[in-house]
């Protein structure tokens, strides 16, 4: 069993397989060239595999996968099967922009993927190529419906910003409970490779645009292995809420975060990591296994959003850590 310094139990380890993306999100990475770090400074899949492998050794029980954008790595159905193959029980999800899913959701599925979060942040052409900066959401919503055809389990995240998409918070939650798939919005988390006009609608924002429709909303009792705090609408659609500016987010954190290039992640807002790498390469075990703790027991008790006294800006770039 993984534990923290602060007696936080980790059984969820989230692996990014490249900082690549095909977007250029406002909320993300707006002014990064199109580019991409060199092959030989990414783990390979199966020194990736090696990793997992020791976390589910010591009591990882889910297993996501992200980027930048996951589908732009060669091959990823290869890497998902291995992880399948060595645990087939184990919670193994993914996160994308769906944009490549119409040709790779068959293969996903095939390869063991039980769930995906694919990010859909309006359902209006012309606010997702701002968001975007691409024309991108027919592709997205074919992969969407490829997701749903091939069975894989799906989830909507949804960042709202002020000005762009808040309007459209209650046509994806509509669209969502139609097609049968959980909504979770996102407070925008503020970080420096962000648009620095980016301002994110809080959750109580949310909470009243969409009480402007639904007047009995219901606070769900929080799951401690859920980053989202559940509502229940009277018809029984429940929607989730991600709140980092609040301190109980933190309070039951289980992750721990996995870079390609092999940097060991205590905490999505502070910059502080340590590398696996050689250790992985070296086939040394025991090595990556010390690492793997240390970095726990460095785990911040949380991260400085809900802290009016400090600055809420993070320097992590997301992009290289999937979120």
């Amino acid at each position: 069993m993984l534990i923290d310094g602060f007696g936080r139990k980790v059984d969820y380890l989230r692996v990014s397989v490249t900082e690549r993306c095909n977007f250029r999100c406002q909320y993300c990475m707006p002014e990064k060239p199109f580019s991409w770090v060199p092959r030989e400074n990414l783990l390979s899949y199966e020194d990736l595999f090696k990793f997992i492998k020791v976390g589910i050794d010591e009591g990882i029980k889910k297993v996501r996968v992200t980027g930048g954008e996951p589908l732009l790595r060669d091959d990823l159905d290869y890497f998902i099967k291995l992880v399948n193959d060595y645990k087939n029980d184990i919670d193994l999800a993914l996160t994308t922009n769906g944009f490549l899913l119409p040709q790779m959701a068959q293969k996903l599925r095939d390869a063991g993927l039980k769930r995906i979060n694919i990010s859909l942040d309006t359902l209006d052409t012309s606010r997702a190529k701002q968001i975007a900066q691409k024309d991108v959401l027919s592709t997205v919503l074919e992969g969407i419906k490829k997701a749903k055809e091939v069975g894989l389990k799906i989830k909507i995240n949804c960042v709202p910003l002020k000005g762009i998409n808040d309007i459209d918070v209650l046509e994806v939650l509509e669209f969502c409970k139609k097609e049968g798939f959980v909504v979770r919005y996102i407070e925008f988390m503020e970080n420096s490779f962000a648009k620095s006009s980016s301002k994110g609608l809080n959750s109580d924002e949310i909470l009243e645009i969409i009480s402007k429709k639904y007047k009995n909303i219901v606070k769900v009792p929080r799951d401690s292995s859920s980053p989202a705090q559940y509502y229940k609408l009277e018809d029984g659609y429940e929607f989730g809420i991600i709140e980092p500016h609040k301190d109980d987010f933190c309070a039951s954190c289980n992750r721990i975060r996995l870079t390609a290039e092999g940097f060991l992640i205590p905490c999505l807002y502070f910059e502080d990591a340590m590398s696996i790498k050689d250790a992985i390469r070296a086939n040394d075990i025991d090595k990556a296994t010390e690492i793997l703790r240390l970095v726990l027991k460095n785990k911040p008790e949380k991260n400085k959003w809900s802290n009016e006294k400090d600055n809420k800006v993070s320097q992590r770039a997301f992009y290289q850590t999937g979120g």
